[in-house]
């Protein structure tokens, strides 16, 4: 407990006129900014620190004293992070969250005084928020009060992308290049999106370019399926290039290079190469001259060397400190035909070659990638110099891991034979397509990549975040239904007829209601409700079936029960339940979940007059989901 605030002649007014100490601590809060400006402040009154006092009595402090005695102790008065705790446990039923005030202190610190003494701060507040989330809401009360709220500074969110560096109207162009093993998923989306935003937003090219230059793993489909993709979303792709189309472009840079003394052709055993290239080594053809060089890339290509025994490697520096960035291979032969052109050739250029080509011939101004292709930057960079061209400006941003995500496309495709997964669209993977079939709405990734932007920093795709986004897009125009897992059927007498009348959505009350009138047969009313619900019954428990009455359970063994009005309160006060439920036979509905599981239960009946094939619906306390039969019977989850 800090000791009470000394006398000061010059704040007595205040206390006279003002008895709410909280209201005194606030004004002085206020007045702290400007003291501190001063050679001389009233530390006591301005801001509590007792920690750091020499003299409780001494009430006048030089601030450069003052200063010198904050970094003594890591820049941490100890009383405002408790005034973080007790503020953060009032705010959440007196239950402090130990994460929330070491963010809020050390946000604070750092704004007061720049660098701050991390370990300190989290050390005080782990050992405060356990003190703290021990007293009773009266004791925090009490001691908040005498504490004194702080108030953090609202930093304004930067919404939106930043400039793009080197850019001109009407002068970007960028390129979007995926290899077609099969459909775009959720990994591409980054890429895809990004490009797409920058070329809106500077009047640029969209290229899409299909790297398809390892013909062992390229699906026939996917120069379909990948345009489609990009259709959903939202991107208008200006120019399409494959790569396939374009090896006499390739060749040609290649015996450029090899002209100029950049490449060579080595038949040297590839695992020798390697040894020698990480001893910083040269292998004895790197330096034979052009001619033999030029006669034997002419072998590679009229197919005297068999695949393996010869591949045209790129000079760069062979005591470059990172031996990945050392001579590497530029093209290589596979004896394996193409899909597109069959075995029209056998020479095909890897990744760093026929990117920097591509990217060059094509007018790439911007070329946007995940720093795990930092390594191929650096190499490319001595194609661009060999070559005299200029480069594009390279952006790298951080890695995304995808978890409790299926994204390899192999391993999908084999599972798809197998007919373990139905197709591209099984909603258990993270494929575009089955994205899609869950009902997401396009721009709610738009919006996250937009958001995530061009972080350097690697992070994990939040599923979470992911779904607050589509919710805030769809929920306004999804209309809702009761949905009853797994039912138990319930009973009671009852001789007039009931009426519910259950609102569409209940912000939108224009959408209207659900209207169900319920006559007794044979002076009995049955429905069904959740067995997760009923197994929390007993004799006696009072229940409400949500929009039309009150019940009492008076037989839990045969699910009898009683009718007990319909006034919401007799609920409320014997802290029953309010449960969803359905009327007579319902629908049958079979809700699809994303780990492989089939839900089944009974739906509102109206719900297959009111959904279509394709319509997004929300089972109330079950989640989101797309229809995706023509009856509308079954249903694929798309997120809480």
């Amino acid at each position: 407990m800090p000791p009470k605030i000394p006398y000061c002649a010059s704040h007595q007014a205040k206390l006279d006129q003002t008895p709410n100490v909280m209201a005194i601590y606030k004004s002085i809060a206020r007045a702290r900014a400007r003291a501190l400006s001063t050679d001389v402040i009233r530390l006591k009154w301005m801001k509590p620190c007792w920690s750091i006092m020499e003299d409780e009595n001494d009430l006048l402090f030089n601030t450069k004293k003052k200063r010198s005695q904050i970094q003594s102790t890591g820049g941490v008065d100890y009383q405002i992070i408790e005034s973080f705790a007790l503020q953060n446990a009032l705010e959440h039923n007196g239950v402090a969250s130990v994460g929330s005030v070491i963010g809020s202190s050390i946000q604070y610190f750092t704004q007061e005084h720049g660098e701050v003494n991390k370990p300190l701060i989290i050390t005080y507040a782990k050992d405060k928020v356990k003190e703290i989330n021990e007293w009773t809401k009266t004791e925090q009360k009490e001691k908040l009060e005498t504490v004194g709220s702080i108030e953090l500074q609202k930093r304004e969110r930067k919404t939106g992308l930043p400039e793009l560096k080197g850019s001109e109207s009407g002068k970007v162009v960028m390129r979007f290049a995926p290899g077609p093993s099969g459909p775009l998923h959720l990994g591409h989306t980054r890429a895809a999106i990004l490009n797409d935003e920058f070329c809106k937003k500077y009047d640029g090219e969209f290229i899409l370019r299909l790297e398809d230059t390892n013909p062992e793993k390229i699906d026939p489909e996917a120069y379909k399926m990948i345009p489609e993709d990009l259709d959903w979303l939202g991107i208008k792709v200006d120019t399409t290039y494959i790569q396939s189309d374009r090896f006499d472009e390739y060749y040609n840079i290649a015996k450029i290079l090899i002209e100029k003394g950049a490449a060579y052709v080595c038949t040297m055993d590839t695992e020798l190469w390697k040894e020698l290239k990480y001893a910083g080594k040269p292998c004895e053809e790197r330096d034979l001259g052009k001619d033999i060089q030029l006669e034997k890339w002419e072998k590679m290509l009229n197919g005297t060397f068999s695949e393996g025994e010869a591949s045209l490697v790129i000079k760069t520096d062979l005591k470059h400190k990172n031996p990945a960035v050392r001579d590497f291979v530029g093209m290589r032969i596979r004896d394996h035909p193409h899909p597109r052109t069959g075995d029209k050739y056998r020479v095909y250029p890897l990744y760093n070659l026929s990117v920097v080509i591509d990217d060059h011939l094509m007018g790439c101004s911007h070329i946007l990638r995940g720093k795990d292709h930092l390594n191929n930057t650096f190499r490319q960079r001595y194609i661009y110099e060999h070559l005299g061209w200029n480069e594009p400006l390279f952006i790298h941003y951080g890695i995304v891991s995808i978890p409790n995500t299926i994204l390899k496309t192999s391993l999908i495709k084999e599972k798809i034979v197998s007919g373990e997964y139905s197709g591209w669209d099984d909603i258990r993977l993270g494929t575009i397509r089955a994205i899609a079939a869950r009902g997401f709405d396009p721009r709610s990734l738009r919006g996250y990549w937009v958001d995530v932007g061009l972080k350097s920093a690697d992070i994990q795709f939040s599923w979470d975040n992911f779904y607050s986004m589509n919710r805030s897009l769809i929920d306004g125009a999804t209309k809702r239904f009761f949905f009853v897992p797994d039912p138990k059927r319930i009973h009671f007498t009852h001789n007039e007829e009931l009426v519910a009348e259950i609102p569409v959505h209940v912000e939108h009350p224009e959408m209207g209601v659900r209207r169900y009138g319920i006559a007794p047969e044979n002076g009995k009313i049955e429905f069904m409700i959740p067995s997760e619900d009923f197994r929390d019954l007993s004799n006696g428990s009072v229940i409400r079936l949500k929009g039309l009455c009150n019940i009492r359970m008076t037989d839990i063994e045969t699910g009898g029960a009683e009718f007990a009005g319909s006034d919401p309160a007799v609920v409320r006060s014997n802290r029953g339940k309010i449960v969803q439920w359905v009327h007579g036979e319902g629908a049958e509905m079979e809700l699809i979940m994303p780990d492989g599981r089939i839900i089944s239960g009974i739906a509102e009946k109206d719900v297959l007059d009111a959904t279509k094939k394709g319509e997004n619906i929300q089972f109330e306390r079950v989640g989101y989901f797309r229809t995706f039969n023509d009856k509308g019977s079954k249903a694929n989850f798309m997120h809480p």
